[in-house]
């Protein structure tokens, strides 16, 4: 009987590959992180801005006005920002959530954002102006070299205007 050509890897081929492959995740795994982290700053950030929108929107719709402000349990304005936020309309116009007027959308904060806002509620009119400038800032517990801080400005106009910054060491 004759013997054929066998076909595979030697063990020898087999662990070069495995320890290309573990360089090589060494390199890009750091690299990843960043993107993680920059990609968990962009969704907290347009989730918040969207926020805003749609609290404006509701302030123009309803011709009463709308406010924004941070709360940790969606029924109640209250806590940090990253504790979470709520849009609310304002159906009285006195800028404080009332028992009788409608929440219409609630944040739950994530642990990975850290935001800093104002003490206060960031309200809208029914002209879609802001009652004073508002400016929040959202950053993960860890930057790096990236720019991954960004901060969200709302003018007095109620323009919504958002900026990347270097995170402060």
């Amino acid at each position: 009987m004759s013997r054929g050509q066998v076909r595979g890897f030697t063990l020898i081929e087999l662990m070069v590959t495995v320890a290309v492959l573990a360089i090589l995740a060494a390199i890009a795994l750091p690299s990843f992180q960043q993107t993680l982290r920059s990609n968990r700053v962009a969704t907290s950030a347009n989730s918040l801005i969207g926020s805003l929108a749609l609290a404006r929107s509701e302030a123009i719709r309803s011709t009463h006005g709308a406010a924004v402000c941070s709360s940790t349990n969606g029924t109640a304005c209250g806590g940090t920002w990253s504790d979470g936020y709520l849009v609310w309309a304002d159906t009285n116009g006195d800028g404080a959530l009332a028992a009788n007027e409608a929440v219409l959308k609630f944040n739950r904060g994530n642990g990975d954002i850290a935001i800093a806002g104002p003490g206060n509620a960031i309200r809208f009119d029914s002209r879609g102006r802001a009652a004073a400038n508002a400016a929040l800032t959202l950053r993960p517990p860890t930057c790096g070299s990236a720019q991954l801080q960004r901060q969200i400005d709302v003018t007095i106009t109620g323009q919504v205007k958002t900026t990347k910054q270097d995170c402060p060491e």
